[in-house]
């Protein structure tokens, strides 16, 4: 049975580190303060989001029909994800780029003006 490391703690939700690590082929373990990923940190649906996002390439369409999830959600959970992993979202450019989405889904622009809005 695999278990997964998991980086909250169940009981007051603080960050979890680790401390042992043991060889299962010859037994040696080494002990420290070991660093996860942040990876381990991400809650099992950012995980499984990540997980399709990355089979699917990407692929909005891919990833909405997959879910069963509208082109917002997909974007708010690609979001969340960002922000779950420590990083930033400049909110201005992600307005821009949601306007630039309903416009190109409303047919009011082509995939190539969208393309030329985006950068």
């Amino acid at each position: 049975m695999i278990k997964n490391v998991i980086g909250e703690c169940p009981i007051c939700k603080g960050d979890l580190s680790v401390t042992r690590l043991k060889c299962n082929h010859c037994d040696t373990e080494i002990s420290g303060s070991f660093q996860l990923s942040k990876f381990n940190y991400l809650s099992k649906e950012h995980l499984y989001f990540i997980e399709v996002f990355l089979k699917n390439r990407g692929n909005i369409k891919q990833i909405e029909k997959e879910l069963g999830i509208s082109y917002p959600t997909v974007k708010k959970n690609l979001d969340e994800v960002i922000v779950s992993m420590g990083y930033e979202i400049d909110e201005e450019e992600k307005a821009n780029k949601e306007e630039i989405f309903k416009k190109l889904e409303k047919g009011e622009i082509t995939a190539s003006e969208a393309a030329k809005l985006m950068k």
